[in-house]
């Protein structure tokens, strides 16, 4: 049964723990992931970061956004001062590039992307695939700095339940309960919610306006499914309502006429998988995967109102087989539309063919062609190559190119947390972009331990782009199509080793070089960090009882949009932001069926003093709470409990 759940694994959606299974056209096998790490460098097609439940269970991780303090491949940062989103960054560029997939399928897209980081709470998630440079294109051709999929708890699993109370000094509550149900031998069923609310403002710098808004979320998912021999199903649904207050706070002063924030987010979602497997020896399965969701924001930037109501469908259908040990085939077709500022409609075919000799050498191609009714045909070629000569060495390549649609303003409406003016062009290109990848990994035996070395290189060139032009106009945010070069240059080595007995370390340095034409001249790309650091540590001693976790990072600095100059005729900010550095600490204690854990976050207290431009004046035209390069609130510690039982 495990065997005919993992051959459908890749098309189907992630049945078990296994870092392999994100690459279907590979003889899949389980990966026994160690609870300390995110390496799974030497398994795999391609340059993947597994993100098991161990590793999970290293910080707070109360959303998916708060799951990579432990992760160098992913920054996470607030993109402004006042609405509380969170923006990712790989490769050096905004998280729009990055594909984001739940189960295996495309996911938070649109409206739903400037707070998707906080709509998946941790503790409903099995585990996180981050795939970093082009991927597969059975997922679609929208990914081009990498993928990262989520896969969340099973209701064909070991039955549990489970529940997670979290506790901070701001005063955030966030509870979650799980539990799933084996109704009979081929059915079951999983429910998971989550509630968080956080009702009392914060004004750290005394700057009259609240660090972090206030929040109200509420959410819940129920899942199905039915598991025989040869036919697979499961579907789910899923509701979230949220509710952010932000803005000018009465704590100091009263003021006449508050700059007010108020967002308020609905989302519905809906999936449904269905795999036919008719030759196991093979591997041959046909799979069709549907999903749908509903996204309804209303959002007040103190007199600006933007409200928005976006409809997706998605639909493929998908053939895989193994024509033997040495050739695989994948082989479908897909139907994407999006209804919000406009209608976009785009059927597509791929084919995917693997060729394979024993562990040593993996060659994968694949090809789709989409056509959009807006931009017409476009074809997406990618592939990979993995080479192993022995156990110590894996080398990696992979090239493919991605594209995507942009919806400025469902993904952008953050901006309007500031007097800018928003400039949009009419015609506006399909961003379209190449992505070179090159890897190697080294698992080096030293005496009974081993030391992992990662080294990557990845390069991303766009052919077209939407450049976020705040430079040219410091009054303005200009969404305009690129005329010029823009690029990315990512360089990361990495190393980890367990120490001593129950001591692990990792230590990551990555390095970036991103620059856009702004104006006729190539620059250095704003609110970008040139570096990052990043050492974890972990002990676990003894029997496992006690768990001890520190993460330092080291953000190097980078540039800021271009200033205007005050009336006095100085800059109202400086050009360049300097490097900081973020401490984050965890202890835990297990018990049989729970644990308890404390810990801090920037305990360093590092923060961006002053990211509100102009604050005493919002309603002026230099008023500016998105020139945020770094944590706009200082230490924070936590508490929580975690409860858990498993059926053995």
């Amino acid at each position: 049964m495990i065997a005919a759940l993992l051959t459908v694994s890749g098309a189907y959606g992630q049945v078990t723990e296994s870092a392999d299974s994100v690459w279907r056209s590979e003889q899949l096998q389980e990966v026994n992931v160690s609870a300390h790490g995110t390496h799974a460098k030497t398994k795999g097609l391609g340059n993947t970061d597994f993100i098991g439940s161990g590793e999970l269970l290293r910080a707070a991780c109360c959303n998916l956004g708060e799951s990579f303090t432990t992760n160098p491949s992913v920054d996470v940062n607030y993109a402004d001062a006042a609405t509380g989103a969170q923006q990712i960054k790989l490769l050096g560029l905004s998280g729009t590039y990055v594909q984001m997939l739940t189960e295996n399928i495309p996911n938070y897209r649109g409206a739903a992307a400037p707070y998707s980081l906080g709509y998946i709470p941790g503790p409903w998630m099995q585990s996180i695939q981050v795939s970093k440079g082009a991927s597969s294109v059975k997922n679609g051709y929208e990914s081009i700095t990498g993928q990262i999929n989520v896969e969340f708890k099973k209701p064909q699993a070991t039955p549990f339940a489970d529940a997670n109370l979290y506790y901070n000094t701001k005063g955030k509550l966030k509870a979650n309960l799980g539990a799933n149900l084996h109704l009979s031998d081929r059915w079951s069923t999983a429910l998971l919610g989550h509630y968080e609310i956080l009702d009392k403002a914060h004004d750290e710098n005394n700057d009259g306006f609240a660090d972090m808004p206030k929040v109200r979320q509420g959410s819940l998912m129920n899942r199905w499914a039915w598991v025989s021999d040869n036919y697979i199903f499961q579907a789910a649904i899923k509701g979230l309502k949220e509710h952010r207050e932000g803005g000018q706070i009465v704590h100091h002063e009263d003021y006449d006429n508050p700059y007010l924030i108020d967002i308020t987010n609905e989302r519905y979602e809906a999936f449904a998988k269905n795999a036919y497997i008719f030759d196991p020896e093979h591997g041959s399965n046909i799979a069709l995967i549907l999903s749908g969701s509903l996204h309804h924001q209303n959002a007040l930037y103190g007199q600006k109102q933007y409200n928005s109501d976006q409809r997706n469908g998605y639909a493929s259908l998908l053939f895989e087989t193994d024509f033997n040990e040495h050739h695989s085939l994948s082989t479908g077709v897909s139907l994407t539309h999006d209804k919000f500022d406009f209608d976009e409609t785009t059927p597509g075919v791929y084919a995917q063919y693997t060729y394979k000799i024993g562990e040593k050498f993996t060659l994968m191609g694949g090809l789709r062609w989409d056509h959009s009714n807006i931009y017409g045909g476009f074809a997406t070629p990618r592939m990979h190559l993995k080479y192993s000569p022995n156990d110590i060495v894996t080398l990696r390549g992979s090239i493919g190119k991605g594209y995507r649609t942009n919806h400025v303003m469902a993904e952008y409406n953050y901006l309007l947390a500031s007097s800018r003016q928003m400039i949009i062009d009419d015609d506006l290109d399909q961003e379209e972009a190449w992505n070179y990848g090159l890897s190697a990994a080294l698992s080096i035996p030293i005496g009974d331990r081993t030391l992992s070395l990662n080294a990557e290189y990845y390069y991303t060139t766009f052919q077209h782009q939407m450049l976020v032009d705040m430079d040219s106009n410091p009054h303005a945010v200009h969404f305009t199509n690129l005329v010029g070069d823009s690029y990315s240059h990512t360089w990361q080595v990495e190393a980890s080793s367990e120490i001593f007995d129950g001591f692990t370390m990792t230590a990551t340095y990555r390095r970036t070089n991103v620059k856009s034409t702004y104006g006729g001249v190539l620059r250095e790309k704003p609110l970008t960090n040139k570096y990052k650091g990043l050492i974890t540590a972990q002990y676990k001693p003894g029997l496992g009882k006690w768990q001890f976790d520190a993460t330092l990072q080291l953000n190097g600095g980078g540039r800021m949009p271009d200033p205007y100059i005050t009336a006095d005729g100085i800059p109202s900010w400086d050009s360049r932001y300097k490097g900081f550095e973020q401490l984050n600490a965890q202890v835990t204690r297990f018990f049989r069926h729970w644990s308890i854990y404390a810990g801090g976050e920037n305990i360093t207290g590092r923060k961006q003093k002053n990211p509100i431009i102009t604050v005493d004046d919002p309603w002026g035209m230099n008023f500016d709470a998105t020139m945020v390069w770094g944590p706009v609130h200082g230490a924070i510690y936590y508490i929580g409990i975690r409860l858990n039982w498993e059926k053995i």
